[in-house]
């Protein structure tokens, strides 16, 4: 067997219910201790199924992270517009943690768009646009939310967690420009984590995938493959045929071009496709295929779009300035 990438993650976003049945099965856990794999676990309640779960983890010897998740009416994921409800959602986190006993290998936030934009967003394409551009005015509510998640990963620092971000790519040109563009239309937040996972899902973007992996890839310091089944619901995003196992095997030797840290979404789709068993021998250091044609087609994108951000920057410091001057 080739060597296994250093540090290899699963994430499992599933209700208590599946949660439970997934992990009643023994193989599951012997496969990812074989592994020397971690999981990503969705904090999606705080219930005695889900402390139960990770007990069992915990007692096996796999290390969790905590992927923190707020309800779907307070935007799911984490963004601009609910810093307060994420810092309310970790407290409750953290005496949850302490009544069951249960220990973690980290904590993750997952920095994406508010779940009601995206579907509206995938419902509506680009009849949503005219409603973006007011937001292009949001430079005060990014730095709050900066400072509010700022305090948020100081506090969880302080208890001894290490906080992992799930990014997505485009959050790497906006910091090469030097701009806020993108984020103050969608609402994500660029977060200082000790560890940030670059979301690179090939599955979501055939058939361009494999370039986009070629392309970000050497920016990654830890890449998340997928998706092999599973997620939230939102219609026109999930609804997409999962990996399968040779698109699979391809994104990993990819991933591993550039980082020894991959994470694969999801635990669940691989254990349903009976992934888990065939990565026990898998060639990591297989034959992996020249820069597809579209990787050239997504390194043009990221560089015309690079001084389209710099404008964006410009005219966002000018309209601030120009802001202040009239408020004083």
């Amino acid at each position: 067997m080739a060597p296994s990438p250093a540090r290899l993650t699963f994430f499992c976003e599933l209700g208590a219910g599946p949660l439970e049945a997934l992990f009643a099965h023994p193989a599951v856990v012997e496969h990812l201790l074989a592994l020397r794999a971690s999981v990503s676990l969705g904090v999606l309640d705080l219930g005695p199924e889900r402390a139960g779960v990770v007990r069992r983890l915990n007692e096996a010897g796999v290390p969790v992270v905590a992927w923190l998740l707020l309800p779907e009416a307070e935007g799911y994921w984490f963004h601009q517009g609910n810093a307060p409800q994420a810092t309310a959602r970790y407290e409750a986190f953290r005496a949850w943690t302490a009544a069951q006993g249960l220990r973690w290998d980290g904590v993750g936030l997952d920095i994406e768009p508010d779940i009601h934009d995206l579907r509206r967003a995938l419902e509506s394409r680009w009849r949503m646009l005219p409603a973006l551009l007011p937001r292009l005015r949001r430079g005060g509510a990014l730095r709050e939310a900066r400072a509010g998640y700022g305090a948020l990963m100081a506090r969880i620092r302080e208890d001894g967690y290490r906080v992992d971000s799930y990014q997505l790519p485009f959050i790497v040109d906006e910091r090469r420009a030097g701009s806020t563009l993108l984020q103050r239309l969608s609402g994500v937040l660029d977060v200082p984590a000790d560890r940030e996972v670059l979301m690179l899902y090939t599955s979501l973007v055939r058939p361009h995938g494999p370039g986009m992996l070629w392309s970000y890839g050497p920016d990654a310091r830890s890449v998340g493959v997928g998706v092999t089944g599973g997620g939230v619901d939102v219609p026109g995003l999930i609804d997409v045929p999962p990996l399968d196992w040779e698109e699979l095997a391809r994104d990993l030797r990819l991933a591993r071009r550039w980082t020894e840290d991959i994470h694969v979404f999801s635990l669940e789709g691989c254990v349903r496709q009976d992934f888990l068993a065939r990565l026990r021998d898998f060639d990591w250091l297989g034959a992996v295929e020249t820069p597809p044609p579209s990787a050239r087609r997504v390194n043009w994108l990221r560089r015309a779009v690079g001084p389209v951000l710099r404008l964006g920057t410009e005219r966002g410091a000018a309209g601030h300035a120009r802001q202040e001057q009239d408020e004083a």
